[in-house]
């Protein structure tokens, strides 16, 4: 919606009127359940792919974000956002990646580029910069006319339903079950809380959000564990909001873009990450192998489209043709290997042969072999330590 707010030059009354109507009908597919539809009817390798491809996404705008950066030293070299930030950015990340609980790398990161962008602001500012003043800063109603509800779901709202209702619905879903499994997240409650929000939201103004798998996997990884996290993020964007208002942005233009996008490329590897699951409880090497194609169809053509919607329809294409060629032809490869598989595991029942890996729910998981193609059977054994 923004994007295409920008580049059409939308009014602010056909931008709140797209997301109030987005959100609506998010709400609607939540309170009537039928959002469990989409959830139940869309393979997980469509939904892995879907955050493999927003993984992808996030790792090219967050070059684009370090290209902004001035190179390593030469002419023109700017001590305020370079290579060398990017760098150092980068390396503090990794080296505590999994400290990200007791050492929390992104608020160290924020503060040193907060740091940075003050020195800059003050002692050499961007031409018609703005400074950070304290006072009292209203918000004001936005109540959208008939027509610019109308122009704004036509021209940006209508290609936002299926990118909320998967990657900010589906997708999240998905992925909090991942992190929290003690914690499921339902479909519908994130449903109706995306159309509240956006529905108070947009009323007084604000852009159309939603709450997105892309977020929750950079909050996770950088040390999040509970909503207290998200409740203090409020409560500072109040306090901002209110008290310093729009004179932040210069300020924020000061930002250094090479911090800003390490931390984007490591929400996107969180968000990448989950897409080793696809497999997870799946033996069969076909099924396997199918749903990897999926998952990288799903992908690829999101990242190639740059849109959610497209990516959803490739995958799905793609799910339903394999489930086509399985039920009716018999098998998907043309090896016969699905056949051959089956036939050497009974045959390996009968002699006492046990040929499925290891269980999956193990604490030694990460040393076993998963390989998505394999020809032969596997012999369950002890797991090999290093």
């Amino acid at each position: 919606i923004a994007a295409i707010a920008l580049t059409n030059k939308m009014s602010m009354g056909a931008v709140m009127g797209a997301g109030m109507s987005v959100s609506t009908i998010i709400m609607v597919l939540g309170i009537t359940r039928t959002i469990y539809l989409v959830k139940k009817y869309t393979p997980i390798a469509v939904i892995r792919g879907i955050q493999l491809g927003t993984a992808v996404s996030f790792g090219g705008k967050a070059a684009e974000l370090v290209l902004k950066a001035q190179s390593f030293g030469g002419e023109g070299w700017d001590w305020a956002n370079n290579y060398e930030w990017a760098c150092l950015a980068f390396i503090i990340v990794f080296l505590f990646y999994y400290r990200a609980k007791r050492i929390p790398t992104a608020i160290i990161i924020f503060f040193l580029g907060l740091t940075i962008a003050f020195i800059k602001l003050y002692t050499n500012p961007p031409a018609k910069v703005v400074y950070p003043k304290i006072g009292i800063y209203t918000i004001s109603t936005i109540v959208p006319t008939p027509e610019e509800f109308k122009h704004g779901f036509l021209s940006a709202g209508l290609g936002q339903i299926p990118l909320t209702a998967l990657n900010s619905v589906i997708a999240l879903a998905a992925l909090a079950n991942d992190l929290f499994p003690e914690r499921p997240a339902g479909t519908p409650t994130i449903s109706v809380s995306i159309g509240l929000m956006n529905l108070v939201g947009c009323f007084f103004g604000s852009i159309p959000f939603c709450h997105g798998s892309g977020g929750l996997a950079a909050q996770y990884r950088f040390g999040a564990r509970s909503e207290v996290s998200i409740i203090l993020l409020g409560i500072l964007k109040i306090f901002f909001g209110l008290f310093f208002g729009s004179s932040l942005s210069g300020l924020i233009q000061c930002f250094p873009t090479a911090i800003l996008g390490v931390m984007l490329f490591v929400s996107g590897i969180e968000l990448g990450a989950v897409a080793r699951t696809v497999n997870d409880g799946v033996y069969d090497d076909q099924k396997r192998h199918a749903n990897f194609i999926v998952m990288i169809t799903t992908a690829g053509m999101l990242v190639g489209f740059k849109n959610d919607g497209i990516g959803f329809l490739g995958g799905m294409v793609a799910a339903g043709c394999f489930y086509l060629a399985a039920r009716f032809g018999g098998s998907m490869d043309d090896d016969n290997t699905g056949v051959v598989m089956q036939q050497q595991h009974q045959d390996g029942a009968h002699a006492g042969i046990t040929t499925l890996p290891a269980s999956r729910g193990s604490d030694d998981e990460d040393d076993q072999d998963h390989s998505s193609i394999r020809k032969v059977p596997v012999q369950a054994e002890q797991p090999l330590r290093i």
